[in-house]
């Protein structure tokens, strides 16, 4: 992989070009992001472009022999630790190589939930276990077999517990030429004494514009479309994808509709919506939830006066600023969010939608129409 192929971080990918050009790399470095910024894929990127035999100024060639067993992932010198979900046939990272490989050479910006899709999960957790320590230790202690320099591109430390100290030493004090690449999205769920012996390269969540183009340009999207799923998935380009492959539905339109029946106590229509919303499919019931708490979660700026900090697509902001004109007010925006963050919890566990659609229908009537809110929550009439 190529800096070229990854989407925006260009700060970022100057700054690592710049540890190799000057000779300052650190031997252990931890890739700090938010989920869905193209962490992975950097730090695939720069393993490349440190051991690339011809790279310019700008990028590793992609031509030579080393960048071509890059672009494949089968470079001997390039190793992968990542969680996996232990059985009898998979004690090591290595048991499932073949599908991690496929997984990146598919798309690099993966999660946890498309890398549990890949495997044969169940009900098991994942973890980086001992006998993976051990593994780690046994590859990094060889000389590197072609490359200058060896790299451990270890995915998600969180994964991590106690027996990541068995790691401390050979980060410490590693063999020549290796280099130690950890990707985590969650600094406290780190070992504190990992993360004590590696530089942190911060890399920022990626910018809506940015999102936005990607979309237009690899998927052929409306531009307010691409503005609708990139100011839902909040700089994750992962979860932007995902609600380009899932999505069916015009959620702004379909959301602000479904408040606008609730306050008029249109039951007829609530229910003929309901039916409609059940025959969605999972992901994109989901995405229709996680689209209503992210709007509401902007009105009740416009509500606060905070006008400044909203970031809806200019196409809903209109929509936005007459709903909470007309409709809502500040603590009727924090109810509705309630209900349906826990829908959203219940459709995860697959709950069957058209009762839960139902439900949330008819609580949205009561707490628009008839100002009857959740148990707990004080209601301030305007």
């Amino acid at each position: 992989m190529q800096f070229k192929d990854i989407v925006g971080q260009q700060e970022i990918k100057q700054q690592l070009i710049q540890t190799v050009t000057e000779n300052r790399m650190s031997h252990a470095q931890l890739f700090l992001s938010p989920e869905g910024s193209g962490s992975l894929a950097l730090a695939i990127a720069y393993a490349q472009y440190i051991n690339c035999l011809d790279k310019s100024d700008t990028d590793s060639c992609g031509v030579c022999s080393s960048c071509r067993k890059y672009e494949r992932y089968i470079h001997p010198d390039l190793h992968f630790s990542y969680p996996f979900f232990a059985s009898k046939d998979v004690r090591v990272a290595t048991d499932v190589l073949d599908e991690w490989r496929t997984m990146l050479l598919e798309d690099p910006y993966v999660n946890l939930d498309l890398w549990r899709s890949r495997l044969n999960a169940e009900n098991k957790q994942a973890n980086i276990n001992i006998a993976e320590c051990h593994d780690i230790i046994k590859k990094l202690s060889f000389k590197a077999f072609e490359a200058e320099t060896k790299v451990l591109i270890i995915w998600l430390p969180e994964f991590l517990e106690k027996e990541g100290n068995s790691l401390l030493k050979i980060i410490e004090e590693p063999t020549p030429h290796t280099l130690f690449v950890l990707v985590a999205h969650n600094q406290e769920q780190i070992l504190s004494t990992l993360l004590s012996r590696t530089q942190i390269v911060k890399i920022p969540k990626l910018p809506s514009a940015t999102v936005v183009e990607h979309l237009c340009t690899h998927y052929n999207l409306d531009r307010d479309i691409a503005a609708t799923y990139s100011f839902l998935a909040d700089g994750n380009l992962i979860e932007a994808k995902s609600m380009v492959i899932h999505q069916q539905n015009d959620n702004a339109v379909l959301f602000s509709e479904w408040l606008r029946m609730g306050y008029g106590n249109k039951v007829p229509d609530l229910i003929s919506f309901v039916e409609q919303a059940a025959g969605w499919g999972r992901e994109n019931q989901k995405n229709f939830l996680k689209y209503g708490i992210s709007f509401l979660r902007e009105c009740s700026l416009l509500l606060s006066g905070a006008e400044a900090l909203v970031k809806l697509p200019e196409n809903v902001l209109e929509t936005a600023k007459k709903l909470s004109e007309k409709v809502l007010d500040l603590t009727m925006a924090e109810a509705i969010i309630e209900v349906l963050e826990q829908a959203h919890y219940h459709i995860e566990r697959n709950a069957n939608p058209k009762i839960l659609f139902l439900d949330v229908s008819l609580q949205l009537v009561k707490i628009i129409k008839f100002k009857t809110l959740p148990k707990g929550t004080q209601y301030i009439y305007n």
